[in-house]
């Protein structure tokens, strides 16, 4: 698994060691729930970039759409996060722009995959994953 040349796993694994240190401070009573929804999260956002990044075929785009919901989820828990005063305004603010970088990332990357189906004159041609046709 090469993981040092995808940029969106990355973002996602410095998130995920700037959260665990955050987690752990939200009040054991919530961190049971809160806490491990924020983790889980983020762990199954980082994995799927993994198998997103393996597939080449339309399940790479439902696996991109998946990672999408998951960001969303994310966001949803770091703001009821904030608003429970389990972190600062400038943490908050911190994470909002980290979720809505890896956001940007992830979109850029779902939209710049080739179609499915081209054709010259009615042939078939392959697409490599850099766009060079075959």
């Amino acid at each position: 698994m090469n993981t040092d040349k995808l940029i969106i796993f990355q973002k996602i694994y410095d998130f995920l060691l700037w959260l665990y240190p955050l987690i752990n401070r939200i009040p054991k009573s919530h961190r049971l729930v809160l806490g491990k929804h924020l983790e889980e999260l983020a762990i199954s956002i980082l994995l799927l970039s993994v198998k997103a990044n393996k597939t080449r075929d339309i399940t790479r785009k439902e696996i991109q759409l998946e990672i999408s919901d998951k960001l969303d989820e994310l966001r949803i828990l770091i703001r009821l996060a904030k608003d429970l005063r389990f972190m600062s305004v400038a943490q908050y603010s911190h994470a909002a722009e980290k979720i809505n970088e890896i956001g940007k990332i992830l979109y850029g990357w779902t939209n710049c995959q080739p179609p499915d189906n081209l054709s010259i004159k009615g042939k078939p041609i392959r697409v490599s994953t850099r766009w060079q046709l075959e």
